[in-house]
């Protein structure tokens, strides 16, 4: 902590240097991933806090963090020892910075920002807020580049293209829709900064984010024109000549900003995803035109190749899951298993299947107390050793060239309490009632969320994450722009769209308990009322019945339970060996 306090006081002696009276430091990068590469961790570094969500902000005297309740234990855990105060997003009680900065300083005080890493939307609101209480905001910073010792590098690593027999549509293809799309919205062309929309479009993927297949770059599309501005070291002869083929010329990463201040046409913009730099290189002269992502919408609606992808990594991954399950119970019981080494295992399975390219994120293995952490990860000197009792949370997924995978389960290693038994029931019945949902064509994700809540409301217990996201075909495992979640998203639910569904229940400082599937949204009714959809899971895996309180369940749920795990056994036992036949057989009874 001494070296996190350190760091704290050069970025001061920067402010001092510069006449800032504060600094805002978000968790992005310019393309505002929310897993930025190393080069760009720079909250991270500053703070030790490691996780995925947050801002920092750093006054002259004082220090603070916001992150929501995935992070709260984590975020007290990694600051423990430095200066910095934990301020807990989201609860009625905590001020948001904007208005605990305004709180701090005075009129005619200087707030810092980096307009390369802030969301131009965020920023404008910020600087309503701050021009209001008469405080000034300075975006031209990157007190970083000074002040961070040995700062790893850009990523540089090759790209390589993505076969249209994975992704089931040509590079040209999505331009051209993508074009239809801006003339529709009377704008001439568009800027898309983010990582795996760029991935997607031009139908290519990359290493240089961990666990996310994509490349730094940028994109530009106009009605006549294709750019993919990247390091050219990074493309090969081959696939320059494939995306040459595709309309798509290449241009230097570092040449954007020069060309995004030379614009001769109305350009469309996310403001929400393009950074406030970017958005002030735009000529005035240029007609902005402030949308959702045409391109983020298309890439959400998984085509029938996509979906068949889906369906074939699942079977991969379902597989190595139950020779993960098989060594699991062998293992505790051996006691020779850590929370460290289950994600080593999954990550050996997983390797073994066809098309894997990797983990879709760093897997979460959380024993007893350390599974209330909703994104907990161990090392190998912190890591926990895992004994036959009590509840194991296991959150893991994979990459393949056919899709990506997202699972949770939560296993029950021996004796387990009633009150345990009681919330994982809950949590089982709230993952049920989002699958088994029904619901009117337009429907937003915040109107179904709580059809995983509501037996959880009703006893006076709640989750503080969403309940579901949108997945990547072979890309982010997070995905937008949909999401089931209470805060409301204005983004529909269509036809095509895969979905997490992962309701949960964590006691701070005991268990957590969290079941997830991915599902796919499908159609279900047509008549005089109009269109409407459902889910269906595609998740192969059992859910491990040992916790559940059979009588706490309805007969549609029992119903939904024992149908989902005969699709298990059916699609998975014609891959396995007969003694893991037998095992899955067993996890799979009705009940």
């Amino acid at each position: 902590m001494s070296t996190i306090n350190k760091r704290i006081a050069d970025l001061r002696k920067f402010m001092t240097e510069h006449g800032l009276h504060a600094f805002i430091i978000p968790s992005t990068d310019p393309h505002m991933s929310e897993y930025p590469p190393a080069y760009w961790e720079s909250r991270a570094w500053l703070s030790g806090f490691s996780g995925s969500a947050g801002t920092l902000v750093i006054t002259l005297n004082k220090s603070g963090l916001w992150t929501d309740s995935r992070y709260f234990i984590q975020a007290v855990n990694e600051m423990k020892g430095s200066e910095i105060v934990l301020f807990k997003d989201r609860l009625p009680e905590t001020p948001s910075f904007t208005d605990w900065l305004i709180s701090e300083l005075e009129p005619g005080n200087r707030v810092g920002i980096d307009a390369k890493v802030y969301a131009a939307r965020d920023a404008f609101i910020l600087k309503t807020k701050l021009d209001a209480a008469g405080i000034g905001l300075v975006s031209e910073y990157d007190p970083f580049e000074s002040i961070w010792d040995n700062r790893p590098p850009v990523p540089k690593q090759m790209i390589f293209t993505f076969s249209i027999k994975y992704a089931g549509e040509s590079a040209a293809s999505k331009i051209g829709r993508i074009r239809e799309t801006l003339k529709m919205a009377n704008a001439g062309s568009i800027i898309i900064s983010t990582l795996d929309a760029i991935a997607w479009t031009f139908n290519i993927r990359g290493k240089d984010v961990l666990y996310n297949p994509v490349a730094i770059a940028y994109a530009f599309i106009s009605l006549d024109d294709a750019i993919l501005f990247i390091d050219e070291k990074k493309v090969s002869e081959e696939n320059r000549r494939i995306l040459s083929e595709s309309g798509i010329r290449l241009a230097p990463y570092d040449s954007i900003l020069s060309f995004i201040s030379s614009l001769q046409t109305s350009v469309c913009v996310d403001s929400s995803k393009l950074s406030y730099a970017f958005y002030n290189a735009i000529p005035s002269t240029s007609r902005i035109v402030d949308l959702p992502s045409p391109a983020d919408r298309m890439k959400s609606i998984k085509n029938e190749t996509e979906i068949a992808g889906f369906r074939k990594a699942l079977v991969q991954d379902g597989i190595a899951l139950v020779h993960f399950g098989v060594w699991l119970e062998k293992a505790v019981s051996e006691g020779k298993v850590t929370e460290y080494t289950i994600g080593e295992k999954l990550k050996e399975l997983r390797s073994e299947r066809e098309n894997f390219q990797g983990e879709s994120f760093c897997t979460i293995a959380g024993y007893g107390p350390n599974a209330a952490l909703n994104h907990y990860h161990p090392t190998a000197e912190t890591a926990v050793e895992i004994k036959p009792e009590g509840l194991l949370l296991v959150d893991s997924g994979g990459q393949y060239l056919d899709g990506t995978t997202d699972i949770t389960r939560t296993y029950a290693l021996g004796t387990i309490t009633p009150e345990m038994k009681k919330d994982y029931t809950l949590v089982l019945k709230g993952n049920i009632g989002l699958n088994g949902a029904v619901f009117p064509k337009r429907t937003r994700g915040s109107q179904i969320d709580i059809l995983a809540r509501d037996a959880m409301w009703k006893l006076g217990i709640n989750y503080g994450h969403g309940t579901g996201h949108g997945i990547g075909h072979f890309l982010n495992v997070h995905e937008g722009p949909q999401s089931i979640r209470p805060e409301e998203n204005p983004v529909v639910l269509e036809v095509g769209m895969v979905m997490s569904n992962e309701p949960g229940i964590y006691r701070d400082y005991r268990y957590g308990i969290r079941i997830e599937n991915l599902m796919l949204v499908k159609p279900a009714i047509s008549g005089e009322y109009g269109d409407f959809y459902a889910f269906e899971a595609l998740t192969l895996c059992p859910i491990d019945t040992a916790p559940i309180i059979k009588e706490m369940l309805t007969d549609t749920e029992l119903e939904w339970l024992n149908n989902y795990h005969r699709t298990v056994y059916d699609k998975l036992s014609p891959y396995l060996p007969e003694p893991e036949k037998i095992w899955l057989r067993n996890k799979t009874a009705a009940i």
